[in-house]
């Protein structure tokens, strides 16, 4: 038995990265995948095609989470489509890093808009039909740097300090409803925006790492695939670091 059969998951910025790795390990589980990303292009096309060689339903949507009006259409097309949401992955987000004294009010204000106005958007949208379904999970992707702060991410980690309070705030407004609101929160994993790392600073990273590796995007799909199912029925209101000890 597939621990996600049956089940719809919506997966936000899923074109690459951590969250078609998401994408790709939840269709491998039996989920039928709606994604989001800003535009629909070979990527998301592809990724369509890929997911439904799983056998599942598979459909892309552009949208633009950051943009209240826009989740709400995209949530709506999307309940149309697949006639449920089981669980929703909030995983798009931007980084625009810098020393605070360089920082200009437009790089704050992005990052905090696609990254913590995001997962708002995202989660009210969905909650009319998770409150009418008396269940669902809800999985916000936030970050070792929520957890801990870091230099040169003074806007990337208040948005991901953010969510956090977000997550643990709607597991209590609605788990008397059966709805699920956990976060996750990676380490240093290897993709394309930390591919872009100089390969010294990446070895420093790798050398503080007790498990002495960076993670990969199927290692976060992983935990994401335990809190989208029946086995993760009594965890919410968690943040589970995905991070080799990097953060304990």
């Amino acid at each position: 038995m597939k621990l996600l059969e049956g089940k719809v998951a919506v997966i936000t910025g899923a074109a690459r990265g951590i969250g078609k790795s998401i994408a790709i390990e939840f269709a491998k589980q039996g989920a039928n995948v709606a994604f989001t990303d800003l535009k629909l292009d070979e990527n998301t096309e592809a990724l369509e095609k890929e997911l439904a060689e799983f056998g599942v339903q598979a459909k892309g949507y552009a949208s633009d989470a950051s943009n209240f009006e826009d989740a709400q259409n995209t949530m709506d097309k999307i309940v149309d489509d697949f006639g449920k949401v089981d669980a929703l992955v909030n995983n798009a987000g931007i980084t625009r890093d810098t020393l605070l004294m360089r920082m200009t009010e437009e790089q704050w204000d992005l990052v905090l808009n696609v990254n913590l106005k995001s997962v708002f958007n995202m989660t009210k949208a969905v909650q009319k039909t998770m409150l009418k379904q008396r269940s669902g999970s809800i999985i916000n992707m936030s970050s070792v740097v929520g957890v801990s702060g870091n230099a040169g991410q003074s806007n990337y980690s208040a948005s991901k300090a953010g969510i956090i309070g977000f997550t643990k705030s709607i597991a209590k407004e609605l788990g008397a409803r059966s709805i699920r609101s956990n976060a996750i929160a990676p380490g240093f994993i290897i993709t394309e925006m930390t591919a872009k790392i100089p390969e010294k600073a990446r070895e420093e990273w790798i050398k503080g790492i007790p498990l002495k590796r960076g993670g990969t995007p199927e290692d976060v799909a992983n935990a994401c695939i335990f809190l989208a199912s029946d086995l993760s029925s009594y965890v919410s209101g968690q943040v589970i670091n995905v991070c080799g000890a990097m953060n304990t």
